[in-house]
């Protein structure tokens, strides 16, 4: 009995030490942002975190786990003074994370540190200024190869036959000029990848026949013989002039890298995710490690032919939003030296007089 009233008097007396509380209404206040928050104690122990700022890979349990973080926490607790800093979170799989990290002191014994993802930010960004920097590379060529051809033409002004020489090859230069700004223009308007808000009715008869007109001239100086096949009567819901865009540039693309008097096929059906547009042709083809890119902006498996065929590396991704603001896909088989099939997949649209 003098034992147990001896430990009894022990634990009245044993007062456990206090655990920072995040301050009353902070928490709530904490609970809305928009940002991730993290606070801390002044033992580096995390007594609070929100689930993004799990996710992100910061804080494992009530650990920090960047010391980039940690360290300027300690900075904050020494001297009280706000600061800001940037920190690269690496991952085991896809790129690193980049997260802004704003630290104050939020109470005596407590630190805050508020976290957004700017990871989306950084790769837009660097999207931005790789895709300003192509353009900006692409019309140089065309333009400075026309100021030389007008200077050609002024040295060349007693020569009739130089003259028409370097005036076509002006009138060429200046088509192929038009052809990029065009396509910039119209990958500006796809790249938000956002759906349409009033899509109507689209004929594949009639896009089929305009981007199959569209190449004729192409096709025919190189004899490439380009025919249509597949189901007729078929309709897709969405922009005709978007989808006529894609399916032209298909084509386009099969005639300019297909060998002279071969042929280009245009099929259409109904496949389990729409209607299919495939255009295939015998041309050189893609290497298996090029097909995941080509549907980057610029991007060219061959840089050297793009100026034999007049490409400006576009075409494809225009086909590539298409089909995303249409909520379809596109896909390719290619074999080197065999040919590629481009299949663009649309929703169908079936009439009312069909459904009734």
């Amino acid at each position: 009995m003098l034992a147990w009233h001896f430990s009894d008097r022990q634990q009245r007396r044993y007062v456990p030490p206090e655990t920072p509380r995040v301050p009353a209404g902070v928490a709530d206040v904490l609970s809305v942002l928009r940002s991730s928050a993290v606070v801390v104690d002044e033992s580096e122990a995390v007594v609070k975190a929100s689930a993004p700022a799990y996710a992100i890979g910061l804080v494992t349990g009530s650990k920090l786990q960047s010391e980039e973080l940690a360290s300027l926490i300690r900075d904050v607790r020494r001297d009280g003074m706000i600061r800001e800093t940037e920190l690269i979170v690496p991952r085991s799989t896809g790129p690193d994370r980049h997260v802004t990290a704003r630290v104050a002191p939020l109470a005596s014994r407590l630190v805050l540190a508020l976290l957004e993802d700017r990871t989306r930010e950084r790769q837009v960004e660097a999207v931005r200024r790789d895709f300003v920097a192509n353009v900006s590379h692409e019309l140089k060529t065309p333009v400075g190869a026309i100021r030389l051809l007008a200077e050609a033409v002024q040295d060349a002004a007693d020569d009739p036959e130089a003259v028409n020489n370097f005036a076509t090859r002006m009138l060429a230069e200046s088509d192929r000029l038009s052809r990029l700004i065009q396509q910039i223009i119209e990958l500006s308007r796809l790249q938000g990848d956002e759906p349409l808000d009033s899509p109507v009715p689209v004929s594949i008869d009639e896009v089929i026949a305009s981007a199959v007109d569209a190449s004729a001239t192409s096709a025919s100086a190189k004899r490439i013989t380009v025919l249509t096949e597949g189901e007729e009567g078929l309709k897709v819901l969405g922009s005709e002039k978007q989808v006529v865009a894609a399916v032209s540039n298909l084509v386009a693309n099969a005639v300019a890298y297909s060998d002279a008097g071969s042929r280009v096929a245009v099929t259409r059906k109904v496949g389990d995710g729409g209607v299919e547009i495939s255009v295939i042709d015998q041309g050189i083809g893609i290497p298996e490690a090029e097909v995941q890119r080509i549907f980057e902006r610029f991007y060219r498996v061959d840089p050297a032919r793009h100026r034999s065929t007049g490409g400006t590396g576009l075409g494809l991704s225009i086909v590539k939003h298409v089909a995303a603001t249409h909520g379809g896909d596109v896909r390719v088989w290619s074999a080197e030296g065999h040919g590629s099939t481009f299949t663009l997949t649309l929703p169908q649209h079936e009439d009312q007089e069909e459904r009734s």
